[in-house]
């Protein structure tokens, strides 16, 4: 599972910082969640193919989180993109990003199709044989969710070794690979489990950006390897962060133990601080493994 990060400072874009913007791969699926301003140039500068990309997960319909998603979507038009996109956002993203290409009579070439959300519940809202995506209600100034994205249980690997000692038949591997157990000539049965071995571990990741802390949070997103937390601001301003309904990092870090994450990585940094080591610093006093995400950084779980 990698993270790229292609922006990740809070409201405006800066010539050295870009809003929201990050990919993640998962189980051979490339995922853009929110599309800030400067998010084409950023998958261009990290070589990131525009076509690999079919899902688009959007947040909430606050410019520093969807601004770059209609340039996004008219490029795709002019590389000659015949395949789907699908847009997973908010209810109202339809309306907006429709009016756009009418207004400049550029509809795209290949079908566009949105998925609207207006649930305040967790809802599933794609599945595969792969990989499953939830929302996550989120609790900020307007309608707003974040994802959590889960690997599928993959199948089991064959133990070649154990099956040549059992004497089984090439023929059979397919079958087993599919978890079937094996019946030999002289009636024996080779349970499944003696033949194979485990399949990897699914692996998950939970992205809640933007919102103030929310302590039932943290049952939504039990056990997740991963969780990407907004850390607008210090504790120094939790009265702010409060006021629009942002976090700190140090109630990042608490959603974070309360979940029994394996790791914490921390976002959507107000540019006020001088450092975003800040972040970090802070993040740690309460959960130990915390991770700084900063533009073009990319990380490998």
């Amino acid at each position: 599972m990698q993270l790229t990060v292609l922006g990740c400072y809070a409201a405006t874009p800066r010539t050295l910082t870009n809003p929201t913007s990050q990919v993640l791969e998962i189980n051979n699926h490339i995922i853009l969640i929110d599309c800030g301003e400067g998010t084409q140039v950023e998958l261009r500068r990290h070589k990131i193919k525009f076509s690999r990309i079919n899902h688009i997960f959007i947040s909430h319909l606050h410019g520093d989180h969807f601004f770059g998603l209609p340039g996004f979507i008219s490029t795709m038009r002019l590389l000659g993109r015949e395949k789907e996109l699908h847009v997973y956002g908010p209810k109202g993203i339809k309306e907006a990003i429709t009016l756009l290409l009418k207004l400049g009579d550029s509809w795209t070439n290949y079908p566009l199709l949105f998925h609207e959300l207006s649930s305040k519940a967790s809802e599933l809202v794609f599945e595969d044989s792969k990989i499953s995506v939830a929302t996550i209600p989120l609790d900020h100034r307007i309608y707003t969710n974040g994802y959590l994205f889960e690997e599928k249980i993959g199948k089991r690997k064959l133990n070649i070794k154990a099956a040549t000692e059992y004497g089984i038949d090439k023929a059979y591997y397919q079958n087993i690979k599919n978890g079937k157990d094996v019946t030999l000539d002289n009636g024996e049965v080779i349970v499944n489990s003696k033949v194979t071995f485990d399949p990897p571990k699914p692996k998950s990741y939970a992205f809640c950006s933007d919102t103030v802390y929310d302590e039932s949070l943290a049952e939504k997103i039990k056990d997740v390897d991963v969780l990407y937390h907004e850390s607008t601001f210090l504790e120094s301003e939790l009265e702010l962060a409060t006021k629009t309904k942002h976090a700190t990092a140090m109630q990042a870090a608490k959603v974070a133990r309360d979940a029994n994450v394996k790791t914490l990585v921390l976002g959507h940094y107000s540019t006020r601080y001088k450092s975003i080591e800040l972040f970090k610093e802070e993040a740690s006093t309460i959960f130990p493994n915390v991770l700084l995400a900063n533009d073009g950084k990319t990380f490998n779980f």
